[in-house]
């Protein structure tokens, strides 16, 4: 699997896209980018498990950290990647097309060919995005080399459209427990319905409305839905036990613990286990490096809807923004497809970015 970084973003994009990277199946894409930078002298390599990290050492007043992750949800019957035409409008179809290798392949033709960029750059690929934060490379190469974090400004190429959305909502996982008593089905006054009880759950969430918070001058949404519910035992026997699981997407001026508090009054009285929860990150755009690259790329601020490691980036007190082509409703989505016009737009945007002086 060999990587050719001279050819287009768009070419290179194509051929990210057919190695196969679900998460936790990454190291055959992690090995051939490692290969193809070796051969950019300017670059210093470092590798750790699946994460490949690339930087400048030109002694530059500024550095600036570039990432985006390597792995895809799984693949369903859309690779290989091909060519398709919606309305006249060419697109690049198949799975990491949007979420997020053509952003990735930006980021490496760009890494390959800037040997004198106006800032120093660190940039950073890396694995296991799409799974639990335990797992997330990103997060492991932080807690054994915080040096390679040092930055003044960080950017995600996560799917922004083409356009510079700043921060990111947090995110947050539960899982809201009912019991009852088991009982044959035929004679069901006999138990209590664990099922059952569960549906003023059910009934809350689905008349919760979510809330849009004004956060340093962009909208954030928040949102609050069932993601599972499991229950059951046989089909003849009432259930004894039920959780539904509860996803929470917060805006970013609220800590953990206010997204916590939250969730735990909108459904009181019921037994409520926090998962996992990930705070969001303001946007960071009154940075003054922050400032420059949006009047750079001429975009219009918007928010992140979605968790990225932007937070990762936001907690260590570097400003940071997702810019990359592909449109984040398609991420996930059997029809992922990206215009191609978008992964020309992004890469001339952060090379005249990053060759500015």
């Amino acid at each position: 699997m060999v990587l050719d970084l001279t050819a287009s973003s768009v070419d290179l994009t194509r051929a990210l896209c057919d190695i196969p990277s679900a998460s936790g199946d990454e190291r055959a894409l992690a090995d051939a980018i490692e290969e193809a930078l070796r051969l950019a002298a300017h670059l210093e390599l470092v590798r750790h498990g699946n994460t490949v990290v690339a930087r400048t050492n030109l002694g530059r007043a500024q550095r600036v950290a570039i990432a985006g992750h390597i792995d895809t949800v799984p693949i369903n019957g859309n690779v290989p990647t091909r060519d398709v035409e919606i309305d006249g409008v060419p697109y690049l179809w198949g799975r990491g097309t949007v979420d997020m290798k053509a952003g990735v392949a930006v980021q490496l033709k760009l890494a390959a060919e800037l040997s004198d960029p106006a800032v120093d750059v660190t940039w950073m690929w890396y694995d296991n995005e799409e799974v639990e934060a335990s797992k997330n490379g990103l997060g492991l190469l932080a807690a054994v080399r915080p040096d390679l974090f040092e930055a003044d400004f960080a950017i995600l190429g996560e799917p922004s459209n083409g356009e510079v959305e700043g921060g990111c909502n947090g995110t947050l996982r539960a899982i809201v427990r009912t019991t009852g008593v088991r009982a044959h089905a035929a004679r069901a006054w006999v138990g209590e319905n664990a099922i059952h009880r569960a549906a003023p759950i059910l009934t809350r969430l689905a008349e919760y409305r979510a809330r849009e918070v004004a956060v340093d001058g962009l909208l954030y949404r928040e949102s609050l839905s069932a993601v599972r519910i499991a229950g059951g035992v046989a089909g003849n026997v009432i259930p004894d036990a039920c959780e539904v699981e509860v996803n929470y997407r917060f805006a970013p001026s609220k800590s953990a613990a206010d997204a916590e508090a939250h969730i735990r009054s909108v459904l009181a009285g019921f037994d409520v286990e926090i998962t996992d929860v990930a705070e969001g990150a303001r946007p960071g755009l009154d940075a003054p490096v922050a400032r420059q690259f949006v009047e750079a790329v001429d975009a219009e601020p918007r928010p992140k809807y979605g968790w990225t490691d932007v937070a990762r980036f936001s907690a260590m007190g570097i400003p940071a923004v997702n810019y990359g082509p592909g449109d984040p409703h398609l991420a996930h989505h059997d029809e992922e497809r990206v215009p191609v016009a978008q992964i020309e737009t992004v890469e001339r945007g952060l090379r005249a970015w990053l060759s500015s002086r």
